[in-house]
């Protein structure tokens, strides 16, 4: 007995839909999230002279020269790699301000100054905390919802 499968054509047609259609979700999903967590960031960030709030972004690889990363979610063909980040060559201090700094005597230009404790003020990985699991939800959603629409032939 030979079986014979009606609609293979149609059913390959659509499972070959299924990449592109996902991947295409995915990168919605992660772009919408990855701004969330860049606009909470700046919102808590301390903001004397607005230089550190503009460092904070989202791109695509690699964060910018000087930057802490604070997350990096990345897929297998490392196309769909996308990197949250503050800090940058004029907004250097980003670190310190997260984390805070203990007292100490400088050195260097300014050798023999004591500098004070600067205790930390959070913002970035508060932030990305606080928006983890939405942002994972919707990443979610979005393959979900990718595979129903190809399985619909949307």
């Amino acid at each position: 007995m030979i079986a014979k499968i009606e609609g293979l054509k149609r059913l390959q047609a659509k499972l070959d839909r299924l990449p592109a259609k996902v991947k295409q979700r995915i990168r919605d999903a992660m772009e919408a999230g990855a701004q969330e967590i860049v606009d909470l960031a700046k919102s808590l960030v301390p903001d004397d002279t607005g230089e550190l709030r503009d460092s904070i972004g989202w791109t695509y690889g690699r964060a910018p020269k000087g930057a802490m990363t604070l997350a990096t979610v990345e897929s297998t063909g490392g196309d769909l790699t996308i990197t949250i980040y503050a800090g940058n060559s004029e907004a250097f201090y980003a670190r310190w301000v997260e984390f805070g700094t203990s007292a100490h005597v400088a050195g260097g230009k300014f050798a023999g100054a004591k500098i004070p404790a600067q205790p930390a003020r959070p913002y970035f990985y508060v932030s990305f905390r606080a928006k983890r699991k939405r942002v994972k939800g919707r990443i979610t959603r979005a393959i979900n919802k990718a595979a129903k629409d190809v399985a619909a032939g949307k």
